[in-house]
């Protein structure tokens, strides 16, 4: 007879037995199957043979690797075809190859094809058995659920649930190709944020090496480690913050040209789109690190153009010569550069925030929109009237043609150009279209008369 309250697993590894554990302290009686059950001892758990774990189990963890599926499960169907019938199978393996082709069957699809008569689940395999035995792993704790059983997908999602762990139905048993690939993926979402970011980096750091070593002979050497890095992280963040906003206005540009919604962005915008997430925590890490390189140097020496110069008053006094030296303050330069930056610096920690999960999904569609891309606005505009209050003095002293190829002048352009598109298409006579198109709605026909 079969105790529906009773867990079955097959395999005795480090996984078999971290799934025993957990099942016991979410009230389950656990049985575990073994090839050689004889040489298994354990005081805290019933150890038996394979055929016998599965005929007392309804709901039996497969804990061994996929390419020990046909000795262990397949082979004692020769001898009792319906060992299976009716049990819901979990499949917990994971692909050896790192490259599975997408046409590949997954273990899960191969042990349905395999053992027709049983429900197979593919879950848990994204957890590891830390996560099943220390509630403070610091590891993914949703458990993707995929199968092509209903009912059976349904109880793993409860049996899920019981065990303390957030639960995800993933739909078809044709998920389990990306789910198994999906343990050996490594940051795949960052990949190409991160290569736009070092392309950025080289760029500037080229050119302000450029013209503060080889052009202009202005800057020593020996400040080449935080002066000169700060100048390229300020310039690199910016350019990427510009970077994150700047899709969308193509993307209503592309609408615009389509006349509908239905038609899909070309890969590069699709790609570029789907990274902005990515883009912007780089910005901010990047924009932080800038901040606090800021808070070590700043001084008169590094920002003289900050501060008031400093006056020193010659007294004698008893034929003695005394200096007074007055404590030097921040101009307005020094003031205002200061200012705007900070402000972009919480602007962007607040839309750092809302990109975390816990945090975004406290908030409804209006109001995440309304962070992402309003105050993401405001703090692009931010950004540049940092930049224009350090350089506009300097732009200034130096002309207008002479500005044209300074680095305060080139980083400011593609910011302004992404900031002047996105009000463009706040304007009516666009907006209204876009919104349309976006409703779905067909593009209205003039009326012959």
């Amino acid at each position: 007879m079969v105790d529906q309250r009773c867990v079955g697993i097959i395999g005795c590894g480090n996984m078999g037995f971290a799934l025993a554990r957990r099942l016991m302290l979410s009230g389950y009686t656990v049985l575990m199957g073994s090839r050689n059950p004889a040489s298994r001892h354990h005081l805290n758990f019933d150890i038996t043979s394979i055929p016998d774990c599965i005929h007392r189990s309804s709901i039996i963890f497969i804990a061994i690797h996929g390419e020990h599926y046909t000795n262990v499960l397949i082979s004692p169907l020769e001898h009792e075809s319906t060992l299976f019938n009716e049990k819901i199978l979990i499949d917990i393996s994971n692909q050896v190859k790192n490259n599975i082709g997408q046409d590949e069957l997954s273990n899960a699809e191969r042990l349905q094809a395999a053992i027709p008569n049983a429900y197979v689940v593919k879950a848990f395999n994204t957890l590891s058995s830390f996560v099943m035995e220390s509630p403070t792993a610091g590891e993914s704790r949703t458990v993707f659920v995929a199968s092509d059983h209903t009912h059976a997908r349904d109880k793993i999602i409860m049996l899920a649930r019981e065990m303390n762990f957030e639960s995800y139905n993933s739909g078809s048993l044709r998920t389990a190709r990306y789910l198994e690939g999906y343990t050996r993926t490594l940051f795949p979402l960052w990949r190409i944020p991160i290569l736009i970011l070092l392309i950025v980096l080289c760029i500037w750091t080229s050119y302000t090496i450029y013209r503060k070593f080889i052009e202009s002979k202005t800057t020593s050497w020996q400040q080449i480690f935080l002066h000169t890095t700060n100048a390229v992280l300020c310039t690199s963040a910016i350019t990427m913050l510009s970077l994150v906003y700047m899709p969308s206005n193509l993307a209503c540009i592309f609408q615009l040209a389509y006349g509908t919604k239905e038609r899909r962005f070309p890969a590069w915008l699709d790609t570029w789109l789907i990274s902005r997430k990515q883009l912007g925590l780089l910005t901010f890490a990047i924009g932080v690190f800038h901040a606090l390189i800021t808070l070590v140097l700043i001084s008169p020496a590094y920002y003289s153009s900050w501060f008031h110069p400093t006056v020193v008053f010659v007294s004698p006094v008893q034929n003695q010569t005394k200096f007074v030296v007055k404590n030097s303050l921040m101009t307005w330069k020094g003031e205002l550069a200061s200012l705007m930056g900070i402000l972009t610096l919480l602007s962007m920690s607040l839309l750092a925030l809302a990109s975390i999960p816990a945090l975004g999904n406290l908030l409804n569609w209006r109001e995440w929109r309304f962070i992402q891309s309003k105050i993401g606005t405001v703090t692009l505009l931010l950004a540049i009237g940092h930049v224009f209050a350090m350089a506009t003095p300097r732009w200034i002293e130096r002309g207008f043609v002479k500005s044209l190829y300074s680095v305060g002048f080139l980083c400011v352009f593609f910011p302004v150009i992404t900031i002047l598109m996105k009000f463009l298409f706040w304007l009516p006579c666009f907006d209204r279209p876009i919104q349309r198109i976006r409703r779905g709605e067909k593009p209205r026909q003039k009326q012959i008369i």
